[in-house]
């Protein structure tokens, strides 16, 4: 067992001393003093240990002085080597100024199994760590070592350990402990330094890719120069292009600003790119570019009343447009863009009337380019107005867009489906669209990611909806409302006749000499098997109806049609003469080979196709018609038949009439009573507006019983009152009348005329007041088969935009009490047969 020491203490803030070290100390005052002791003692050692801000370390090491002399710049210094751990004791007396402390060295255990593995695991990394230092002659240093303690002392040179690390290590005398503390930090070390090598190594590849495409580029350019040729995409050429382009002055001197900024940036920055894109954006447009309004109003006319049967009033006003601007040009007056000179119209009506290949049309008699913007389900306002150049991937909006695809300041512009626009957190696109569509802003609009005024007077928008309820107030009032309820039964079979079924013939390869569709025929597919305001189900079937043609032209089969001769007289006078063929239709001498089913009586045998060797090649039909007679062969049977007569056949039902999104609809009421408590029951997914009215009506009626003739206690029951699809949300008050005629069918047991419709809003005192929509349900009424139709006493003026067909087949009467509809609405008692009174007698 080794004996303590007494030893003079050299304290040293840095470095921290392991044993085996071997290290230079400039010498201060009391570093001098330490040494001077050391070199008067017996031993010639001195006890170096960390100097500590809280007092003394416990450890410290055992030092020989190897050589005292003076460093470079003439200050005293002496180099120790350091030779084995010591803990230090308490303070004892010496000789000299130095402080001196007993000092007992620490005893190295024998090194077991673990301890021999810990310290060539924590060799190995160390040379790994020296390899990539290349440090080769300290690895031959390191690998001369066999001895676990001296090994793990190496780690008093590591530049990655602080000194608080190697001060843990100082003060912890197991060997196995040190190396695993010393394993763990090695390792966290190297996994730094890798990370760090390969971040390094990426930004050097960086480096040299962008240096090798900054001399590829210099080459290249300089290699264009040679050749006469200009870098297409540098900050030259823009500002080329810019300088040359025809733009407005504001445009230009933003540009020319942007462009000094492109030569200002560098080409890897991506500022660059951005600026280059806004640029690109802004040469594209077309700020001065301007079709020519056509000036021949009556030729624009043509064009509109050639591709759209009705629609009178869009066509006037697109007329008076084109007028206004003919008239203006003519007398030398500006007719250039500005404040108020835009039209924004808005056209709103079912689905299928033609509103949106309107705008097409409207271009094409104007002589202007068409675009359209689809505005249905939009929900983020950036889509109108654009995003900020500061966001990445932004675009400018939709209606610059448009302008840009147009490639004209004066374009048709359809805003389509606007009233399905939506708003979310992103924004309300109906807000953003109150600049685009308002006459009075417009000409100085101003995009997000242009950043500059941009004259939309000049744009013609139309803007299409199917309602306009959910449409915002302020952005409907700066639009001119047109709307277009629907075609009656002739505008149906004439836009049929001129443009469905020719556009049907051409894509299912047919012409009019094979397939022919009479008018008849259009007539009774508008009546019974369709039920809507526009002709798109009209169209589906009449597309039916051309598929089964071409279907039987490819195969031979005419069992199932009616094929035309050319002599169309001879086959008329064959199908009228009956005297050949029995009551049950069968062709006498039914015992030929041939099958009466594919007999033609107009051209004889020679044209029925034998059913068991299949068609022959002069048996193929040549022309079809299809006329009322073999409809259903084409389109099944009807889908659609008058019902009003059926439905009011009982007491409590009345016929009302109602506007939905898909146009007018007749609305059938019903009211029953059941026994029990006095109550009022409402079902059909009404709206609360649709639930007062049934509450007001029910209130009339009884208010008025004695006017009625009703007994009192009729109505002191359970009311029910419902209507009818109750999947269907129902809301508005214009069912008001329909409900206390319904009320007072029942109470009186007396049923509702069949042919009898009815709108209006009623009040407490039974006012009929004025309600929307009147020509939109009158096309309903006509189309459902009703004859007599009460609206309003004040939308009697509406009445100038109904059509004459439909006045002519509907007998309206403006009424201003509901008492009036009652008195014609419901079945008068009926009077007791002359037989009667004779049994009653």
């Amino acid at each position: 067992m080794t004996t303590a020491q007494n030893l003079p203490v050299l304290f040293l803030t840095d470095p921290i001393v392991l044993p085996g070290m071997v290290v230079p100390i400039e010498l201060d005052e009391s570093a001098q003093a330490a040494i001077d002791a050391a070199q008067a003692g017996k031993t010639g050692s001195v006890l170096v240990a960390p100097r500590l801000d809280e007092g003394y370390a416990s450890y410290g090491v055992v030092a020989t002085i190897e050589q005292v002399g003076r460093m470079r710049g003439g200050a005293p210094a002496a180099v120790l080597k350091a030779e084995r751990r010591a803990r230090i004791g308490h303070g004892v007396t010496g000789p000299g100024a130095a402080l001196w402390v007993e000092a007992e060295p620490v005893e190295d255990v024998p090194p077991d199994a673990r301890t021999t593995e810990l310290a060539a695991e924590y060799k190995k990394l160390v040379v790994a760590v020296l390899q990539r230092r290349e440090a080769w002659q300290i690895i031959d240093i390191v690998n001369q070592l066999d001895k676990p303690e001296a090994i793990a002392d190496t780690a008093g040179y590591a530049p990655y350990l602080s000194n608080d690390q190697k001060r843990e290590l100082l003060e912890t005398p197991d060997v196995a402990a040190r190396l695993t503390k010393q394993i763990e930090w090695i390792t966290d070390h190297i996994a730094e330094v890798e990370v760090t090598e390969k971040i390094s190594e990426d930004v050097r590849e960086g480096m040299e890719k962008s240096q090798r495409e900054f001399l590829l580029r210099q080459q290249l350019n300089a290699i264009r120069k040679e050749l006469g040729e200009d870098e297409p995409d540098g900050a030259d050429d823009y500002r080329t292009r810019v300088e040359n382009a025809d733009l407005p002055e504001h445009v230009r001197a933003e540009a020319l600003r942007e462009v000094g900024r492109l030569e200002r940036a560098s080409d890897q920055s991506p500022e660059s790119g951005w600026i280059r894109t806004w640029l690109d954006t802004v040469l594209d447009l077309p700020w001065t570019v301007k079709t020519e309004d056509s000036t021949d109003v009556s030729a624009a006319r043509a064009v509109l009343d050639a591709d759209h049967h009705g629609l009178d009033e869009v066509k006037d006003r697109m007329v008076e447009y084109l007028a206004v601007r003919a008239r203006r040009a003519e007398r030398g007056l500006e007719v250039v863009g500005g404040r108020g000179s835009g039209a924004v119209l808005v056209l709103v009506g079912p689905p299928g009337v033609g509103k949106t290949s309107l705008g097409e049309s409207v271009a094409k008699a104007l002589g202007r380019k068409f675009v359209r913007v689809a505005l249905g389900g939009v929900r983020d306002e950036a889509e109108i107005r654009g995003h900020r150049r500061t966001y990445v991937g932004a675009l400018p909006g939709r209606i610059v867009r448009a302008v840009k695809e147009a490639g004209s300041m004066n374009p048709v512009v359809l805003l389509d489906e606007i009233d399905k626009v939506g708003s979310d957190f992103r924004g309300d696109p109906a807000a953003a669209l109150l600049e685009v569509l308002d006459p009075a802003q417009n000409h100085t609009f101003r995009d997000h990611y242009l950043d500059l005024d941009l004259d939309l007077s000049n744009v013609l928008f139309i803007a299409t909806a199917n309602v306009m309820d959910t449409i915002p107030g302020p952005l409907l009032d700066r639009m001119e409302l047109i709307t277009v309820d629907g075609y009656t039964e002739a505008d149906k079979v004439a836009i049929a006749r001129d443009f469905l079924v020719p556009r049907q013939l051409e894509r299912n390869a047919l012409t009019d000499e094979e397939v022919t569709i009479t008018d008849a025929a259009l007539r009774e597919v508008a009546a019974n098997y369709t039920r809507e305001a526009g002709v798109r189900q009209m169209e589906r079937l009449v597309a039916k109806a051309m598929r089964k043609a071409a279907t039987r032209f490819v195969t031979g089969d005419d069992r199932r049609a009616t094929a035309a001769s050319p002599n169309s007289a001879a086959s008329a006078a064959a199908k009228s003469t009956t005297a050949d063929t029995d009551s049950a239709g069968a062709v006498p001498d039914s015992g030929s080979a041939r099958s009466g089913l594919g007999y033609d009586p107009a051209l004889g045998y020679d044209n029925v196709i034998d059913i068991e060797s299949g068609p022959q090649p002069a048996d193929r039909v040549t022309s079809l018609v299809v006329d009322v007679d073999n409809l259903t062969d084409y389109l099944g049977r009807p889908r659609f038949t008058p019902d009003s007569v059926e439905r009011t056949a009982v007491p409590g039902v009345a016929t009302g009439l109602a506007v939905t999104g898909a146009g007018g609809d007749v609305l059938y009421i019903e009211a029953n009573a059941a026994e029990g408590e006095r109550s009022l029951t409402l079902t059909g997914q009404l709206g609360d507006v649709m639930k007062e009215s049934a509450q007001i009506a029910l209130t009339y009626v009884r208010s008025h019983l004695a006017e009625i003739g009703i007994e009192p206690s009729v109505l002191d029951r359970n009311i029910h009152i419902h209507f009818p699809a109750g999947a269907v949300p129902k809301d508005g008050p214009s069912a008001g009348v329909t409900m206390v005629t319904a009320l007072v069918s029942l109470a009186l047991g007396r049923q509702v005329r069949g042919d009898v419709g009815m709108t209006g809003e009623v009040t407490l005192n039974g006012r009929v007041l004025p309600i929307g929509g009147v020509k939109q349900k009158l096309l309903a009424a006509q189309r459902a088969g009703l004859k007599t139709v009460f609206i309003p006493a004040r939308n009697e003026p509406d009445l100038d935009e109904v059509p004459g067909e439909v006045l002519a087949a509907l007998d309206v009467r403006p009424v201003a009490d509901v008492a009036d509809i009652l008195a014609y609405a419901i079945e008068p008692v009926a009077e007791p047969a002359a037989d009667d009174f004779a049994v009653s007698a």
